[in-house]
């Protein structure tokens, strides 16, 4: 390819597929016609001389090839907007969409205070948020899917401290809270005084919260660590759902605290310490260092971290 006679207007076209991975939507993103941008995509062939999507029954899947160049392309394309946008970025007056990524009971905590600063500003900017299915969701930052992730990144962690914090990505503390089990109020276990028996704990039958449908977790590992294990009769992958199941049932599950007073019915739960040690939730926000500059981007970390500072970690 000679990058001399290379139209990097080809570039925003082919980064705009990459995220929304359709045609129509990378058009609607970039104020073009679907003819436009199917015939750029023609012309970053032609000058690749690699085919870079795939038309398939659920938009356009990128080839090796185009996985290989995006990282590249996407940073350049960071760059340059932090180059052009120096006179900052002000959410009053310029229109922006973010994506965020996080779990909903994060979710369920946050984004009132978030939007609530959006609203009594009367802001511009949209925000979308995409649900979280894995504990280490860089892979997502990395490609561009969301522009920054909230929640508990323990894998993260370790990979970062590994790094010596000279990876890609970047974690910034924001808040930290405890895991507690949780049941109705009128459950047998919770008549049983504030502290629950390991043994009691392991007869009961359990409700187990894991993003990805893992047929076991970090309670699960706590309690092989001890020589025990429990009965989960049920996994979901919201905490809401472990919610209003327990509600509703003899069964146990584990939430973070902070996660309680936001079900909208937490008189109709009770709470325990678990009687067993499990790690600390150490919420956080994952974002791409090649955001850094970015005035759009700063504003969302500043924006996320506020609404960080209403959170009562119960």
């Amino acid at each position: 390819m000679n990058f001399r006679t290379l139209d990097l207007n080809l570039l925003r076209v082919f980064d705009a597929v990459m995220v929304e991975r359709n045609v129509t939507r990378a058009a609607a993103r970039l104020a073009m016609s679907q003819p436009a941008v199917s015939n750029a995509l023609r012309r970053l062939r032609d000058a690749t001389g690699e085919d870079l999507f795939v038309p398939g029954s659920t938009g356009m899947a990128p080839t090796p090839h185009a996985q290989a160049l995006w990282p590249a392309v996407r940073a350049a394309m960071d760059a340059l907007r932090g180059a052009f946008d120096s006179n900052g970025f002000d959410p009053r007056h310029d229109e922006r969409c973010f994506t965020l990524c996080m779990a909903d009971a994060t979710a369920d905590v946050l984004l009132p205070a978030l939007v609530g600063h959006v609203q009594r500003e009367r802001l511009r900017v949209d925000l979308r948020v995409l649900p979280l299915a894995t504990r280490d969701p860089r892979p997502q930052i990395d490609q561009g899917l969301a522009d920054a992730a909230v929640g508990f990144f323990p894998d993260v962690e370790v990979a970062q401290a590994t790094e010596g914090g000279k990876g890609m990505t970047v974690l910034d503390a924001l808040y930290a809270c405890e895991y507690v089990c949780v049941m109705r109020a009128g459950h047998p276990l919770a008549g049983e005084g504030e502290l629950m028996g390991l043994d009691a704990y392991c007869s009961a039958h359990h409700l187990r919260v894991s993003f990805a449908g893992r047929q076991r977790g970090f309670v699960d590992e706590a309690l092989a660590r001890l020589g025990r294990r429990r009965r989960v009769v049920m996994t979901v992958s919201h905490f809401s759902t472990a919610a209003c199941v327990v509600r509703d049932s003899d069964l146990l599950t584990v939430l973070p605290r902070s996660f309680v007073p936001a079900t909208g019915f937490a008189q109709s739960l009770a709470v325990r310490p678990l009687p067993f040690a499990v790690p600390a939730i150490e919420v956080g926000l994952l974002w791409h260092r090649r955001h850094e500059r970015d005035a759009g981007q700063r504003w969302l970390r500043d924006a996320v971290v506020q609404a960080a500072r209403a959170v009562d970690p119960g």
